[in-house]
């Protein structure tokens, strides 16, 4: 992931729950500060597509697409501060090649031929960006429903449960339940996403060389 310059003072932080959506702003952007954020856009036959998934210290704004609608779902508790646009510093520059480089990624694991894959290769994305690295692997708590996976690409929510299963079956990750988990003893610090803030009953263990992503520096 690129390293930030040093960030400008900015605005009063502001927080939001799960599932709320944070405000359009015409010439601001949101900073994450914490949590975890979906930006969408739903058609006019109801289909909705996912364009990003982004977390801390990556911008969200309307400023950033010309898509209309444009939302930005909170996937957990969020605290976010305003940025505004027309800054020219290095930090704000770098701001904006990260949520570059970022959708660039999500763009080609959609684009996988195969939904079984490309399924794999998002959840192993999501867990370098928001997962723990543990003796047995990555460990991801659920971010995502399987609706909100299977809207990310583009099939339906059945075939995201039937490759979850199978892809288990396979041995090519494990879902814990929280009875199962242990987390004290997978991990060597406290996980980044609160299992009871995001609201989730299950989490995904993947071994750590099951998949290797193109990532950028």
């Amino acid at each position: 992931m690129l390293t930030l310059s040093p960030r400008p003072q900015l605005s009063i932080l502001q927080t939001f729950p799960s599932k709320a959506s944070l405000p359009p702003l015409r010439d601001h952007l949101w900073l994450i500060e914490q949590g975890v954020v979906r930006t969408l856009t739903q058609h006019q036959d109801g289909y909705t597509t996912t364009l990003g998934i982004w977390g801390h210290g990556e911008v969200v704004g309307l400023v950033l697409t010309q898509l209309r609608p444009y939302q930005m779902e909170c996937l957990t508790p969020v605290v976010a501060t305003e940025m505004p646009m027309g800054n020219q510093s290095r930090y704000w520059q770098d701001l904006l090649l990260n949520h570059l480089w970022r959708s660039q990624e999500l763009f080609t694991i959609v684009q996988n031929p195969s939904l079984a894959d490309g399924l794999l290769r998002l959840l192993y994305w999501l867990a370098e960006r928001f997962g723990q690295i543990t003796p047995q692997g990555f460990l991801l708590e659920s971010v995502l429903t399987h609706q909100q996976i299977s809207e990310t690409l583009g099939c339906s929510r059945v075939a995201v449960t039937r490759m979850l299963n199978q892809l288990e079956r396979d041995g090519r990750l494990t879902r814990l339940h929280n009875k199962e988990r242990r987390l004290e003893s997978l991990l060597n610090q406290p996980p980044k996403l609160n299992p009871q803030q995001v609201g989730c009953r299950r989490a995904i263990l993947l071994p750590e060389d099951g998949l290797t992503l193109p990532t950028h520096r």
